[in-house]
């Protein structure tokens, strides 16, 4: 049977190198940008990626969180939420929300990127 083997989000930005600068500099992400000008852009930290696509000038971006109350645009399974969570407050990540025990029996916090993406960052307790 074939098996799945990585994935990537995929979040539409304003402002492409602006973005792959805050990912790089305050949550530790790798990138790879492509294009002239530069419209997309992979990232990558440990064995997960994500995706930066460039909005068009008049597209308005609307995060999940707008659409359906506290739902997030990515989401990633990690071995030490705590020790994330800490890397990510001092290098001034923007905290949505701070490390917590979820009812699911998930640690867990959740950062915003500059377009107001919500991505959640969780350890699984069981």
């Amino acid at each position: 049977m074939a098996k799945l083997l990585e994935q990537a989000p995929v979040l539409l930005v304003k402002d492409l190198e602006a973005s792959v600068a805050y990912w790089r500099e305050s949550l530790g992400f790798k990138a790879r940008l492509y294009g002239e000008p530069p419209g997309f852009a992979i990232l990558k930290r440990d064995a997960c990626f994500l995706m930066l696509s460039l909005a068009p000038d008049d597209h308005e971006i609307v995060p999940h969180w707008k659409i359906v109350d506290k739902m997030w645009n990515a989401y990633f399974w990690v071995d030490d939420a705590k020790a994330l969570y800490e890397e990510f407050v001092a290098k001034d990540a923007k905290i949505d929300y701070t490390l917590c025990e979820q009812p699911y029996n998930v640690l867990e916090f959740g950062i915003q990127d500059l377009d107001g993406h919500d991505i959640a960052f969780g350890q699984d307790l069981e």
